[in-house]
């Protein structure tokens, strides 16, 4: 009996001693800062997924039908307005277009004899006006074959950069066939979508919206040189996306954005009644990122946030905390869930203050 109450206290002393080390491992000593969010106005830079798209841009197409006998251009050569690009063999063409000039010279010849004939009143009037109406249509004939003639010289509309040239010399064309597309790229365009709230608050904010500019981000993370407008907002919302399309321009005298491209457009978003955080408050796990909550006892909660924008150390956010929850501002690594901390409350405006002219 002695020997099983030897072992009884043997194991209660453990049991305490393990249940004390828990209790340590729940209770830091060091003393940590903590804070409530903001809630401000003000404005951050967001990123729009973006097309880029040539001013101007068309498709080089045959107007006529037959053997391209002549390429003039090659791929991605820069050409000017009435360049000439391309040449169908022109042979049927030019025997139409003769074949009407000589009905045109018979048609004169044949008016001005019934005008002589009908000033001495040999014929009628009407035999005159019927040899006019015939040059008439002669010459519209003519007309028109010397149309299908200088069709077959297809020249650019405007300057601009040669696409592909799908067809080799000597290929048969059909009448409308893909020869190139001609892009004019010294200024471009760059589209893209604006949620509904988003797009309200860029309407609401006329001050901001006067002067506003964006940014464009290339797809290799660099930025732009030069700076773009939103000068278009279509008419609609897209029904299943709740967004709708803005298209701002802008500058390339350095032809360094082609059709096609992709990149990121860098709008200034004003927010009113925004609730910001420092980003130092935050950590992430598996692309989700967290705050840590302090009670009133002190005591650290792990919260999930979403975050709506971005600003130099700051976080704006979109849910997750409101403005009366104090957070932990430093020493997110060194805490876990339900552990009990010496807390040192902060005014928060002093915090974001300090963190702009730590950024300065």
């Amino acid at each position: 009996m002695k020997r099983i109450a030897i072992l009884s206290g043997l194991i209660a002393l453990i049991s305490l001693t393990s249940c004390n080390s828990k209790k340590e491992e729940k209770e830091v000593t060091e003393t940590f800062s903590v804070t409530n969010p903001v809630v401000v106005d003000t404005s951050f830079t967001k990123e729009y997924v973006s097309q880029i798209r040539s001013v101007k841009n068309i498709e080089i197409r045959a107007l006529e039908k037959g053997f391209l006998q002549k390429i003039y251009v090659d791929e991605g050569q820069y050409v000017k307005a009435g360049q000439i690009l391309f040449k169908i063999l022109p042979t049927m063409y030019e025997a139409e277009y003769q074949k009407a000039l000589a009905e045109v010279k018979a048609s004169e010849i044949e008016l001005q004899n019934t005008k002589d004939l009908a000033d001495k009143n040999v014929v009628s009037k009407n035999e005159l006006a019927v040899a006019k109406a015939k040059l008439d249509q002669a010459r519209a004939e003519m007309a028109m074959a010397k149309f299908h003639l200088s069709a077959t010289d297809i020249r650019a509309p405007f300057s601009g950069t040669i696409d592909r040239l799908p067809k080799k010399l000597g290929s048969l064309i059909d009448e409308g066939e893909l020869l190139t597309s001609l892009s004019d790229n010294s200024e471009m365009y760059a589209y893209f979508n604006v949620s509904e709230p988003e797009y309200l608050d860029y309407e609401t904010d006329i001050k901001n919206r006067a002067q506003n500019q964006v940014g464009l981000l290339l797809a290799n993370g660099t930025p732009l040189k030069y700076k773009g407008k939103v000068e278009v907002i279509e008419s609609e919302f897209d029904s299943e996306t709740g967004n709708i399309a803005f298209r701002s321009r802008f500058p390339n005298p350095d032809k360094l954005l082609k059709n096609g491209e992709t990149g990121k457009v860098l709008m200034t978003v004003p927010l009113k009644i925004a609730l910001v955080i420092p980003q130092k408050a935050t950590y992430e796990i598996q692309d989700k990122k967290y705050v840590f909550l302090v009670d009133k006892n002190c005591i650290v909660h792990s919260q999930e946030i979403e975050i709506k924008g971005e600003m130099p150390d700051l976080y704006v956010l979109k849910s997750g905390v409101s403005a009366s929850d104090m957070i932990l501002l430093e020493g997110v690594q060194k805490v876990k869930e339900g552990d009990k901390i010496k807390c040192k409350t902060m005014d928060p405006k002093i915090v974001i203050e300090h963190l702009r002219l730590k950024a300065e």
